[in-house]
């Protein structure tokens, strides 16, 4: 397993670049998956706690604690909303030039881990902002086309329901380019044929917050890796986004679903 890349550290806090593929959690279902926690443990010898959390397929910037307090104070800078996450992805399609995704999410309830759990309750308040950086037409005929086209675009989700930025692209018909539970089979397969892609082109590149302990704002960005560079820079997208750093140019990503 590859070093990891520590992109912010205090005596509170640190933040890591997560691969895509990575669980943040041991999972007792993937008993052998690699996982944040343990691997925070293996290489930097300390306990690390939780604050946020970032889907398996989902790369970039996951903060940790580093005492039970800490944490605290943080999670609720997270629940009152103090916190700006941005995100980079690239979807199906072109997109507006910006706009608000304001719909409510159901829920996602874990067969093991929410068995008990009400499958009926209502839709939970769900809002994301979002703005095209760019977009690529391919001459690659996918369905009953003749060329695909893609849009990139940064999405600033303004709540935290699971998989929000994914299902809420899926609703406005441009579903992730790489998502095999909300997106297109036919452009995920165009995509691993012709670029040979293995993960979802879903990265968490910033985080901002006033820092609870000095009142210091942090801002915390994470660069996409360099496959993922070379692949947006293929399709002309230089310059619109986080570019490798000397910390991150060997690629890390693992087989993501």
């Amino acid at each position: 397993m590859s070093p990891i890349n520590i992109l912010f550290e205090d005596e509170h806090y640190f933040a890591i670049d997560k691969p895509a593929g990575m669980l943040v959690h041991p999972s007792p279902i993937e008993r052998r998956a690699a996982n944040a926690i343990a691997l925070i443990r293996e290489q930097m010898g300390i306990k690390a706690y939780t604050v946020h959390r970032l889907d398996r397929p989902t790369s970039g910037v996951l903060i940790f604690a580093k005492s039970s307090e800490a944490a605290k104070k943080l999670n609720l800078c997270f629940a009152e909303r103090r916190v700006q996450k941005t995100y980079l992805c690239v979807c199906r399609g072109y997109t507006e030039e910006a706009g608000v995704i304001d719909h409510p999410l159901k829920e996602i309830l874990d067969k093991v881990a929410d068995k008990h759990a009400d499958p009926d309750k209502p839709a939970k308040e769900a809002v994301s902002e979002y703005r095209r950086l760019g977009t690529v037409e391919l001459p690659i005929p996918v369905g009953k086309y003749p060329a695909a086209r893609y849009s990139l675009i940064e999405v600033k989700p303004k709540t935290g329901r699971k998989h929000q930025i994914r299902r809420h692209l899926k609703h406005l018909f441009h579903p992730l380019v790489g998502d095999t539970n909300h997106g297109d089979g036919k452009h995920n397969t165009l995509f691993r044929e012709n670029f040979g892609l293995e993960r979802l082109l879903l990265m968490a590149t910033k985080l901002e917050f006033i820092h609870p302990f000095s009142g210091q704002p942090i801002v915390i960005e994470a660069p996409v890796t360099p496959w993922v560079d070379k692949l947006f820079a293929g399709f002309g997208w230089q310059g619109l986004y986080p570019a490798p750093t000397s910390e991150n140019l060997q690629d890390s990503e693992l087989p993501s679903n």
